[in-house]
């Protein structure tokens, strides 16, 4: 009797102790998973976890820098109000980080320019005294002036050329336009990306798909073309032979969207593309940013309202017009008081990526107002 109220305890007690180890192992590892890492509700193909650099965040501010505009012909402090949506390029074993300037002058609130900063580090920057890339007094000061010049985005071709995308600014439209340059200091204007019925539509974020070849961005053709991406509601793709003339798709006589955004979701008010467009071995892998909508049943009710936040989207390498797959949720939303409030509230907006050292160095602009990166190791 004895023998049997004991092996049945002994039963229960071992019964008990499984249990526990169990529940306190499942616990670690919960524990341990949110603390190390949000990924794990992401998708094989996506890029991550980029983490942000918070002892080094944010890595450019508005300063004090002058030149004198060719337009005002005065001195002016070109980045004097804040500096936010840069392109990032390596060049000579250096980051170079193209950023948008903005000034207090403008009627538009603020002049924008585009700068430049180099790093060795990816972290602490060196500025440029002027801006590299501005409106003057040519054939465009018409579509730039005063609103400025915008939101820069870069790849390189083999040759060693550099093309640049950027937004045009008079006050009243937003053009997508096209510039290059042999050293990122000098450059070629060519004028609007879209013409024909689009010349004078608003349009923007030109991301153009490119190859990772060490730590260069290539420019690359898909079937004997090359390929872009662009809109800020909808996104939208054009195609080129030469980078510099481009037709965009059409479909039942007006833009062919190949992105939309999606009810419920982080991006339920606008898709807008990051950075270049990366062909992976999954196939074309576009960072882009989205914001929520405002108010209504079909914003994402886990965010602020108006929030921006970037998310990932898959498009197929034979075919850059259909849309593979969509990361289910961001992996990036503002979180840092930097993140949070400045110029416009609640922005993380990346643009500039480059592999450097190793790691992928992601930079974004945060409310408008200052420049952040967050990096992640493959």
């Amino acid at each position: 009797m004895r023998k049997t109220n004991t092996n049945r305890i002994t039963g229960c007690f071992s019964v008990l102790l499984f249990l526990v180890l169990v529940a306190s192992c499942a616990e670690r590892t919960r524990s341990t998973s949110e603390a190390a890492t949000t990924w794990s509700g992401h998708k094989h193909w996506e890029m991550g976890p980029f983490l942000k650099q918070h002892g080094a965040n944010p890595v450019l501010a508005a300063g004090d820098l002058e030149f004198v505009c060719p337009i005002l012909q005065k001195p002016v402090k070109w980045e004097e109000k804040d500096v936010f949506n840069p392109a990032a390029v390596v060049r000579d074993g250096a980051i170079h980080l193209l950023y948008r300037a903005e000034d207090f002058l403008g009627s538009n609130n603020g002049t924008s320019r585009i700068g430049l900063a180099i790093s060795g580090d990816g972290l602490n920057f060196d500025k440029l005294p002027e801006p590299v890339f501005y409106p003057e007094n040519d054939s465009l000061k018409p579509l730039e002036w005063d609103g400025g010049v915008e939101d820069p985005r870069i790849v390189e071709t083999e040759e060693g050329r550099y093309f640049m995308t950027y937004t045009s600014y008079d006050g009243k439209v937003a053009r997508l336009m096209l510039a290059s340059s042999d050293d990122l200091k000098h450059w070629t204007k060519y004028g609007r990306v879209l013409n024909g019925p689009y010349r004078d539509t608003w349009s923007k974020a030109g991301a153009i798909v490119a190859e990772q070849e060490g730590d260069r961005i290539l420019a690359k053709k898909i079937h004997g073309k090359y390929w872009m991406y662009f809109g800020d509601t909808d996104l939208f793709l054009a195609h080129s032979e030469d980078l510099v003339q481009w037709i965009p798709l059409e479909e039942n006589g007006t833009l062919q969207s190949v992105m939309k955004p999606r009810p419920g979701y982080f991006d339920s008010r606008l898709v807008e593309s990051g950075p270049y467009a990366l062909l992976r071995e999954e196939g074309i892998v576009l960072l882009y940013n989205g914001m929520n909508l405002d108010e209504g049943q079909e914003r994402d009710p886990s965010l602020p309202p108006g929030a921006y936040s970037a998310g990932q989207a898959l498009f197929a390498a034979e075919d850059p017009s259909r849309l593979i797959d969509r990361s289910e949720t961001y992996f990036m939303t503002p979180e840092e008081p930097y993140e949070i409030e400045g110029q416009v509230n609640l922005v993380c907006f990346i643009e500039g990526m480059v592999p450097y050292q190793g790691k992928w160095f992601l930079y974004y602009g945060t409310a408008d107002s200052k420049i952040a990166v967050a990096v992640y190791e493959e």
